[in-house]
């Protein structure tokens, strides 16, 4: 493949994948779980995906790959954990990609009642498989333009809300720095609120691995893959801590719905009449960036697994324009049936999507923590972008990692997560001893 993403892309990428609904939408549920506390889980989620991106960052400048931890999980782990882990990855990103486009058209409904919620979905998919299919400069440049919609969106919400709270702008009694802490204080919910919201703002973050994938592409990972990675951590700090304490500050947490945007309850106490319709463009917007790397992401993690012979061999054939045309084809189907499945049963298609998605990606994470600390002892030379406290730091991850998944399995409402989990498990046990098969008859014959 043709490495033909820019640095600009690569800047824009690295916060754009993981800025989606999770936050948009997901943030009401979380401040409704926790109080001001939130903002503790945005920091200690933050930090924990921070060092994972290191962790991530360090391998990949040594030896970019399109694979990316898959690649790196074969390398260090063997390769019945590159097969578990590309599939995963895959999977993932496909069923979000699913509740994305479904999103879409759930949005588009606001300003066009009168189209079927499948049409936008589909259309959607079509799009966005046609703009990967034409070239990596085409999604390069789709990603770059979707991803700064949201940016501004975000920028444009913390500048004006800060303005009300501490210059006084407009007429909004509720705005002040001490509804951080006056509504029954700054852990109003207590301990248990916070790791019940730790969940949430985990799923909220997914997607910002995604750096590492495009390092396989990227025309100089050496200096894209740092610069991009260090600039994450303020990014974080920015559009999940600023802009949900800027919510916080101007509406006291106990107004929050968890079934509703807390970005429209602020903009619309700010004053902003027109706060639905901005919303649900940006969430649409939104939506189609997330789905736009989604797409990216799969197609090229089932590129790899066909090349180590993971997956069907005709996968790995690219078109004229040095793009994995078979492997995108493949993801493009399985996602027309997620839209699909989503027409027929949307209620229990979203629970089971959000959670294929949240199991999968802790394995994702959990193994490039792994793969990274195995790397190390290895023998492996400390890169040139090395991880910062390893292996104590590695260690964090995947303790931080299996609290999450404790998590899951004791809150009632997500412990369908560790459900779909042990079924995804069942079946790449299958897959994978059906290879192991085919792999010992090819060598006996």
């Amino acid at each position: 493949m043709v490495r033909a993403l820019s640095h600009r892309q690569i800047q824009l990428m690295a916060i754009g994948g993981a800025i989606g609904v999770g936050l948009f939408l997901g943030a009401g549920q979380a401040i409704h779980d926790a109080g001001p506390a939130v903002l503790l889980c945005y920091l200690v989620a933050g930090a924990v995906v921070f060092l994972i991106l290191r962790a991530l960052g360090e391998m990949a400048v040594e030896h970019p790959v399109s694979g990316s931890f898959a690649s790196y999980a074969g390398e260090q782990l063997g390769p019945w954990a590159s097969y578990a882990t590309g599939w995963t990855y895959w999977l993932m990103w496909t069923v979000t990609v699913m509740a994305e486009v479904t999103a879409i058209g759930i949005y588009t409904d606001f300003f066009f009642p009168a189209v079927p919620q499948w049409l936008p979905a589909l259309a959607s998919v079509l799009t966005l498989l046609g703009a990967n299919l034409v070239s990596v400069r085409v999604f390069g440049e789709t990603e770059f333009w979707f991803a700064l919609v949201k940016i501004v969106a975000i920028l444009a919400f913390i500048a004006s809300g800060l303005a009300v709270v501490f210059l006084g702008v407009g007429d909004l009694a509720s705005a002040s720095l001490s509804n951080l802490w006056s509504h029954g204080g700054f852990f109003p919910q207590g301990l248990d609120g916070m790791l019940t919201a730790l969940q949430i703002v985990t799923y909220a973050f997914l997607g910002i691995e995604l750096i590492g994938v495009t390092a396989g592409e990227a025309r100089n990972p050496e200096r894209e893959l740092p610069t991009a990675i260090n600039r994450a951590i303020w990014r974080i700090l920015i559009f999940y801590v600023g802009a949900v304490a800027v919510i916080l500050m101007l509406i006291p947490w106990n107004q929050v719905s968890a079934e509703s945007s807390p970005f429209v309850l602020a903009w619309e106490s700010i004053g902003i009449g027109a706060a639905a319709g901005i919303l649900n463009g940006v969430v649409i917007t939104s939506a189609l960036s997330s789905a736009n790397s989604g797409i990216f992401a799969s197609s090229r993690m089932l590129y790899s697994l066909s090349g180590d012979g993971e997956a069907p061999r005709r996968l790995r054939r690219l078109n004229g324009r040095r793009v994995p045309a078979r492997a995108l084809l493949v993801t493009a189907v399985a996602l027309v049936l997620g839209v699909l499945i989503n027409v027929f049963v949307p209620e229990k298609a979203f629970v089971y999507i959000t959670s294929v998605a949240t199991v999968g990606i802790l394995w994702v994470w959990g193994t490039i923590a792994i793969s990274h600390l195995r790397w190390r002892r290895s023998g492996a030379r400390r890169g040139r972008f090395p991880m910062p406290g390893a292996p104590w730091t590695n260690y964090l991850i995947v303790a931080y990692l299996a609290l999450v998944a404790v998590l899951l399995a004791v809150t009632p409402d997500q412990r369908v997560a560790i459900a779909a989990g042990a079924v995804w498990a069942v079946v790449l046990a299958l897959g994978w001893w059906r290879i192991s098969r085919a792999s010992a008859g090819h060598l006996s014959g």
